[in-house]
């Protein structure tokens, strides 16, 4: 009975569809192989490889999974070797299953590392990092700035540095690179994780966490703050005239003609510059007399003069005009007793 059943149970497993070995080249150090996809197997296979030109091998470093072989490490021999066709083998008894993959575009590197930060002596943020082959491989940046949106950028093959222009030092700038085998040397599907984020900011932090740490502590003191200071100027402008003036001026209306209103608002002083009054100046003729002439007439300019204000004007007669001396003294003489 016992034997009918492990019989019964050997034909059902192997019944099931034989399991999926999917590989992979982890950085061009080793080929990584897993049949674990479709869940963790029912039996623990053995695992044999080869490319094309070598004999197969046993797999010389397996991959458990609650105790069930489900991967193998498989060491990578030549870097030229993903170019030709990998084949693999899981045999379990007497049973094997047999899979050819095509390793060229099935490369996946490492992250980069040492990632780091500093201005350059251009005044410009550079981003620095390692990575292997430098020539065979193309980056990707995401960077963003005050934890906004990421922006993206394409590294080009053979560079291993990044710049943003002129940074500015009350903002925070945060990046990190993934990267890839370059065409020109085969190109590869997959790309490398992402590295691990590189901060500069305000303080010149490094550490993300840190930072956002920061940003969570200062946010509602801000908060708080700004409200209360809302608050204080509000109740200032309620109860100090003075100070509501000096914030809030007040406007005039602009109209063409001012009404009486307006005028009757207006200071004294202001009042009084804008009206004036002027004293009206008296005008008289005047022409040259003899010398006998001007002395009878002595008497009377003495007396026209005596009544002249301040303010007079002398008007002398044209000498075409022909006018006699004595119609003048004669004019002078009446006006003087006009003046009477």
């Amino acid at each position: 009975m016992k034997l009918l059943l492990l019989l019964c149970l050997t034909v059902y497993v192997f019944a099931k569809e034989p399991p999926d070995v999917d590989c992979l080249v982890i950085h061009l150090k080793y080929v990584h192989c897993s049949w674990n996809q479709q869940g963790t197997p029912e039996v623990n296979y053995t695992f044999y490889s080869r490319f094309h030109k070598y004999k197969f091998s046993e797999c010389a470093t397996y991959l458990l999974e609650n105790n069930t072989i489900v991967g193998c490490n498989q060491p990578y021999q030549d870097t030229l070797d993903r170019f030709s066709t990998f084949y693999t083998k899981l045999a379990h008894g007497n049973k094997s299953f047999l899979k050819d993959t095509k390793l060229k575009e099935k490369v996946k590197l490492n992250p980069p590392t040492n990632l780091t930060v500093q201005i350059g002596s251009d005044s410009n943020l550079w981003f620095y990092w390692n990575q292997t082959a430098i020539n065979c491989v193309e980056h990707e940046v995401h960077y963003r700035i005050n934890n906004k949106e990421w922006e993206t950028s394409a590294v080009s093959a053979g560079r291993q540095s990044f710049c943003i222009n002129l940074p500015s030092a009350s903002s925070m700038y945060e990046l990190k690179v993934k990267s890839k085998i370059d065409e020109a040397c085969g190109g590869s599907i997959y790309w490398s994780d992402w590295s691990k984020p590189v901060v500069w900011g305000s303080n010149n932090s490094t550490d993300p966490s840190q930072m956002n740490g920061l940003t969570s502590v200062w946010t509602p003191v801000l908060y708080v703050l700004g409200i209360l200071t809302l608050i204080i100027l509000v109740l200032m402008l309620l109860r100090h005239e003075r100070v509501r003036i000096i914030l809030l001026p007040v406007v005039p209306k602009p109209s063409f003609f001012p009404d009486v209103q307006d005028w009757n608002q207006l200071s004294k002083g202001l009042k009084e510059s804008f009206s004036y009054n002027e004293r009206a100046c008296p005008v008289s003729e005047y022409c040259h007399v003899s010398q006998s002439d001007s002395e009878s007439s002595d008497s009377t300019t003495s007396s026209v003069a005596s009544d002249q204000t301040g303010c007079s004007l002398l008007i002398p007669m044209e000498s075409d005009l022909f006018t006699p001396c004595s119609s003048s003294t004669s004019s002078v003489h009446i006006s003087s007793e006009q003046a009477e």
